[in-house]
């Protein structure tokens, strides 16, 4: 299997020994779990904030491999405190493409954990396929 890095400035820097992304044999996009901090690091305030940050993030790691989130297969969800699901849920339909089943939405899971690094709220892990 070949691997490739993928990284991008338009997104918050990783914080340990891990690739923002990872391509894999050309067709199938990791990206590591993103949370809401921004390009410079600093953790956005509030649930509805880190969660269009992290959407944020997604996009730009997906864009520097070439792909868009219409490309997303899986998504797992990592949230501090389940409550928050409902806000998350609202905030993450609005931004995946379209409003039906066509195209077809990610499979996903979500669940709650008892902390985040950096203090994060939720956390967004994807893979997805690249169109090329």
């Amino acid at each position: 299997m070949h691997k490739t890095r993928i990284q991008t400035n338009a997104a918050a820097p990783v914080l340990g020994t891990y690739s923002q992304g990872i391509r894999a044999s050309g067709d199938i996009i990791f990206l590591s779990g993103q949370t809401g901090r921004n390009e410079d690091g600093e953790m956005e305030k509030g649930i509805e904030a880190q969660t269009h940050r992290t959407l944020a993030n997604i996009d730009a790691v997906l864009n520097s491999a070439g792909c868009t989130r219409g490309d997303i297969a899986k998504v797992t969800l990592l949230m501090a405190n389940i409550k928050d699901y409902k806000v998350i849920d609202q905030i993450y339909a609005a931004w995946l493409p379209g409003d039906t089943v066509t195209p077809a939405k990610p499979t996903r899971t979500a669940f709650q954990v008892p902390a985040l690094p950096a203090g994060a709220l939720l956390m967004i892990e994807v893979t997805a396929i690249s169109p090329t």
